[in-house]
């Protein structure tokens, strides 16, 4: 056992002792993710370094400390990547660990899955302080449960994780993204039919342009596979609908924007009247657009939908949702009055909170991991 590894067993078991509670952390890229910071600082980020690599078998094992951008410069070397494009905060991108915990997924989610489907095994330390391994570094793995992909987007409140096994995939042969001037119904419906078309599509984002005169209302979808059948998507597309084929100089650097949520939507708005904060529904492709008076985006062949609203009318935000067969949460509060003392994440429903109560009950049993950090009670 090396010597950060023992470092953090040691400060779990004395937290352990007496309930003090930890903020698990590694570079803090996502302190504003979820509710609110508490307890004594456990930092991850001494678990640095790939540990291997096999580039034929698709697999890599990592630290959990280790920056995002480290794991990233490694596989683009091989011409490989992580396909569902993790949001990156910071300069260091956040850490493998942090990316992990967040459970966050970039514009692809919505054609090649999300963070889930690339966790193959975790290592984990438990509330007892033990150090435990779940899963494995093969694709196909059936022996139990699958506990290594319920502790993504568990935000750190079962367990530190330690070492991570994730799938990868080659970078595709091809990328092109084409652009089209629709309204956001027309947009969706679009969506909808090349969906069902033996299309590669990648990626998708509707957005009104508000930084020119006329406001437009445009959806880009991006492309990405053989070079084959990239091309012939291109015509089949432009032809069914007007549209133009961006450069990729122009296209890429915007996807990446649109990936780390660098765009001028994400900026916050200006406004005179209540805070906004950045509001994340997460619904059916198939939901209708949502007749909401406040600036939207829309991801994931829309599956993802982003808006700046006032808190005050969660309401109103969370019943569009619900009523579409999806949630809404606080992605971005903006500042501590912002969202004040409403939940960042729609109430769970009991059955749902009673087993959320007895995995943390069993994974950390002195409820010392991040406590409060997905639900203010536990």
């Amino acid at each position: 056992m090396d010597a950060a590894l023992h470092h953090l067993i040691d400060q779990i078991q004395n937290a352990a002792l007496d309930a003090t509670p930890l903020c698990i952390r590694g570079t803090g890229s996502k302190d504003f993710y979820g509710e609110s910071i508490q307890g004594e600082l456990l930092d991850t980020t001494a678990l640095s370094g790939i540990v291997s690599y096999e580039p034929s078998e698709l697999v890599v094992t990592v630290r959990a400390g280790t920056p995002l951008r480290v794991l990233e410069e490694a596989l683009a070397e091989k011409g490989q990547c992580l396909a569902f494009e993790p949001p990156r905060f910071g300069s260091t991108g956040g850490t493998c660990g942090g990316m992990v915990a967040a459970g966050l997924s970039g514009p692809a989610r919505a054609s090649v899955g999300s963070a889930r489907d690339y966790v193959l095994g975790v290592q984990l330390i438990n509330g007892r302080a033990e150090h435990l391994t779940f899963g494995g570094q093969v694709m196909k793995n059936v022996a139990g449960y699958d506990v290594s992909r319920l502790l993504v987007g568990a935000m750190g409140t079962l367990g530190v994780l330690t070492d991570l096994s994730l799938k990868v995939l080659p970078v595709a042969p091809l990328e092109a993204t084409l652009r089209f001037e629709l309204d956001q119904s027309s947009a969706l419906n679009q969506l909808h039919r090349w969906g069902a078309q033996p299309l590669p599509l990648n990626a998708s984002c509707w957005v009104r342009d508000e930084t020119t005169p006329q406001s437009p209302e445009l959806l880009f979808v991006r492309l990405r596979g053989a070079v084959a059948a990239v091309e012939s998507a291109c015509q089949t597309m432009l032809a069914d609908v007007s549209g133009c084929r961006l450069d990729n100089a122009q296209a890429l650097p915007d996807w990446a924007a649109c990936r780390d949520q660098l765009l001028p939507f994400f900026k916050m708005p200006k406004t005179t009247g209540e805070p906004l904060v950045l509001w994340r529904l997460s619904v059916p492709q198939t939901a209708p657009a949502f007749n909401l008076p406040w600036p939207q985006f829309i991801e994931w062949h829309g599956g993802l939908r982003w808006l700046w609203a006032p808190a005050s009318e969660q309401v109103q935000i969370r019943q569009a949702a619900s009523k579409a067969g999806g949630s809404a949460s606080i992605f971005i509060a903006g500042s501590a009055s912002a969202a004040g003392s409403i939940a960042r994440y729609s109430p769970l429903e009991p059955a749902i909170a009673q087993i959320h109560r007895r995995l943390k009950a069993e994974f950390d049993p002195a409820g010392i991991f991040n406590r409060g950090r997905l639900y203010p009670d536990f």
